[in-house]
Formats: structure tokens, C-alpha cells, sequence
């Protein structure tokens, strides 16, 4: 009976320092030499100097959104990530600015890191942070916004941050249709993305290889659509 005991709480032992070992891997984020320099995944390249133009509505608002892929990196958890710039412009007036930062993996996954995002008033005041978000603080990780080989049924968690950012996404089809200003296609990538945070929304995001995300519309909740007007490239 005592070697028996003694068999079980070494077993217990191994466990528990087993799983210990693996919490504190997964909990050391995302490992630095893993990374390349630029963001080329096909389905979502940020070549700096390029400049998407986006039109739609939002809040019952006309909406222009412009995103410029900086020349700027910053260093999150030792990964030096990309600076996308995001301006949003509703009824003529800028309401949010924010940074978003990506890196790409050796794979070609293309990972999120955080953003730092402000909305303003009419005076250019900030009157709200609400959604910033940084891997490495307050237990906040980056997660896989956009994978190297996307396939249907595929499904990744792009962010986390409790009680703030938890955005999912699953991959819907890589033969779907989509007509914006920009393009038309029939060789688009479609997603849906969901948050737990905001049960009832859903929005279908459309990619097309060598351009990124071209429409998001919600499907599910606010009348919100973003469609591609123009792209101006470096």
C-alpha cells in the first residue's frame, strides 16, 4: 500500500511539473528568432509606403477609413513589428486613430501584437482609449491574424486581452465573390470574425491575394460596411 501511495504522488508530481512546464512556455509569448522582417504573407502584405483608401458607413455615418503601412517599427516582447496606421474619418470628421502592429513568423503566419487606439471629439480630443492593447502587459498576448496557408474551417484566436480585446476568426471559403470599387473578384478569401465580448455581432471580412482585406461588412449587429476604393503603393 505505501509503494502504491508513493507511485501516485509522484505521478501527481510529474503532472503537475509537466503542465507547469507547458503553462510557462506558452505564457512566454512568441519567440523572437521566429520572426522575418516584413509582412509578404500574399493574403495580407504590408509593404511600407502602401496606402489603403476604404469607404462605407459606420454609426449611421458615411465613413472613410485610410490605412498606411508605416516605415516604423516597434519592439513588442523582442519582435520587431510593422506600424500600421489606421485614420477614420466619419461624416468628414477624424473620430478614431489608431496603431495596429503585425509580424510575420518564418511559416508566413502574420501575427497581431496590440494597437494603440484613441477616439476623438469634435475639438481632436481624446475622449477614449478603450481597446489599446500591447503582448507582454497585463497579461495581454498576440495572437495569429492571418495564417501562412489559410484553409476552410481553419480558425485562429488574433488577439487577447481580458475583458478587453478577444477577437476570433474563421476561414468561411477561398472562392467567394466580392465586388468593391476597387476590384471584383471571384478568388476571395472570406472570413467571419466574432468576439465573445460582443455576443450578438458578427462580420465577414473578404482578402484578396496581393492586396489584404478589400471588404468587411457585419452580418450580424450594426449596420457596418468598409469596401477598398483605391490603393496607392510606394
Amino acid at each position: 500500500m505505501q509503494l502504491l501511495r508513493m507511485m501516485i504522488v509522484l505521478a501527481v508530481l510529474f503532472v503537475l511539473g509537466w503542465s507547469g512546464g507547458a503553462a510557462s512556455a506558452s505564457a512566454s509569448g512568441p519567440v523572437p528568432g521566429d520572426f522575418v522582417a516584413r509582412v509578404t504573407n500574399p493574403w495580407f502584405p504590408l509593404i511600407p509606403g502602401t496606402i489603403f483608401v476604404y469607404r462605407g458607413v459606420k454609426d449611421g455615418k458615411s465613413a472613410r477609413d485610410v490605412v498606411t503601412v508605416t516605415h516604423s517599427t516597434k519592439r513588442i516582447q523582442g519582435v520587431f513589428c510593422t506600424a500600421v496606421a489606421d485614420r477614420l474619418y466619419l461624416a468628414g470628421r477624424l473620430e478614431e486613430r489608431t496603431t495596429d502592429w503585425y509580424a510575420q513568423d518564418r511559416r508566413g503566419n502574420v501575427w497581431y501584437f496590440g494597437e494603440s487606439t484613441a477616439e476623438l471629439d469634435r475639438a481632436g480630443h481624446v475622449t477614449s482609449t478603450e481597446g489599446s492593447w500591447q503582448a507582454g502587459r497585463d497579461g495581454a498576448q498576440a495572437g495569429i491574424y492571418m495564417t501562412a496557408s489559410p484553409a476552410v474551417g481553419q480558425s485562429r484566436r488574433q488577439e487577447y486581452y481580458k475583458g478587453h480585446a478577444n477577437d476570433h476568426f474563421a476561414v468561411v471559403s477561398l472562392s467567394a465573390h466580392v465586388s468593391v470599387p476597387f476590384t471584383t473578384s471571384n478568388r476571395a478569401l472570406l472570413t467571419k470574425e466574432w468576439t465573445p465580448l460582443e455576443p450578438g455581432t458578427l462580420d465577414h471580412k473578404y482578402y484578396l491575394r496581393g492586396i489584404g482585406n478589400v471588404k468587411e461588412v457585419t452580418v450580424k449587429g450594426a449596420t457596418e460596411r468598409n469596401e477598398l476604393v483605391s490603393v496607392r503603393r510606394p
